[in-house]
């Protein structure tokens, strides 16, 4: 399967500094991509090349079968853009709003009601719909600057630190819709600092000073760069003792404590989890993962080093 944006050697120099380095990455169609890195990293140069609103200096760039570098303005039409400030008009409301940018798409009549009707739902937007958005939260702010980043069903979504300043409860929701959208076909590619939000994505690109240093599925980040997952399970007596001979004989090293076992695994593929399916009920077994933070921390320090 072709992938929907992809870049090859794409660099941006400033004068003698560069901020995007040979930068190679491709982004398979309906995924949520992630695309991370600390401030000042080039995150959202890139972003802004691939749209089309920055030119690179050197390398290609395709995003849903259109060259952005040749055809800037073509590739804004299939896609959809919320930056870090939201572009949301002061002064006019938020269904005002709609009907504006509804306006630079064509859509309008009963389209419109449709397609708003449905994001205004889905988004938890009604109660907001007549207010302005200087008088509204942060978090139903970012709501409606995805309403109005999909309101035309672009193919193709960018999403540049969406829930930055939002609540928790508002993240969640906000990912909630996200994955709705991938779910329709719609390719996401997500720049954010909570790295816990990962969780919510398919594949994750992290870059250093310009540089891709990190380009795989959460969980093979997590096998090649983390100390591994800990695994406790609740089991007692005589099927205690035959869980750990069989953990053992699977070249496993299970630990004994005051309610069952604890192992590590540096790999949590599906023969562990049909072993450990074997020897408890899935009630019994609680994984803990690697947090993502501590596979960024060795990924820069693998770097520097």
């Amino acid at each position: 399967m072709s992938a929907v944006i992809e870049t090859r050697g794409l660099t941006k120099r400033f004068g003698n500094f560069t901020a995007v380095d040979d930068l190679s990455i491709a982004v398979e169609p309906g995924s949520i991509f992630a695309f991370l890195g600390a401030n000042g990293s080039g995150k959202s140069t890139t972003i802004r090349m691939l749209i089309g609103v920055l030119r690179p200096t050197s390398g290609t760039i395709t995003v849903d079968g259109v060259d952005v570098i040749r055809h800037p303005r073509r590739v804004r039409d299939r896609i959809g853009y919320m930056g870090q400030r939201v572009s949301l008009y002061q002064g006019l409301s938020i269904r005002e709003n709609v009907e504006f940018y509804a306006g630079l798409y064509g859509l309008e009549g009963d389209a419109l009601e449709r397609r708003w009707g449905g994001l205004r739902e889905r988004l938890a937007l009604g109660d907001a719909e007549g207010e302005r958005p200087e008088n509204l939260p942060a978090g139903i702010r970012q709501r409606a600057g995805l309403a109005l980043a999909t309101l035309h069903e672009p193919r193709v979504l960018f999403l540049d630190e969406p829930t930055a300043g939002v609540d928790v409860e508002s993240r969640g929701l906000f990912w909630d819709r996200i994955a709705e959208e991938a779910e329709r076909g719609v390719t996401v590619f997500v720049t954010t600092h909570f790295l816990e939000e990962v969780e919510y994505c398919d594949w994750v690109c992290f870059i250093e000073a310009g540089k891709l240093i990190a380009d795989a599925a959460p969980e093979a980040l997590r096998e090649r760069h983390s100390g591994g997952y800990r695994i406790h399970l609740a089991v007692g007596g005589e099927a205690c003792e035959r869980a750990a001979r069989r953990l053992r004989e699977a070249g496993l090293a299970p630990r004994p404590t005051g309610d069952g076992l604890e192992l590590d695994t540096t790999t949590l593929d599906a023969r562990v989890l049909a072993l450990l399916g074997e020897l408890v009920p899935p009630d019994a077994v609680h994984i803990e993962q690697p947090p993502m933070t501590d596979v960024f921390r060795r990924l820069l320090a693998r770097e520097a080093a």
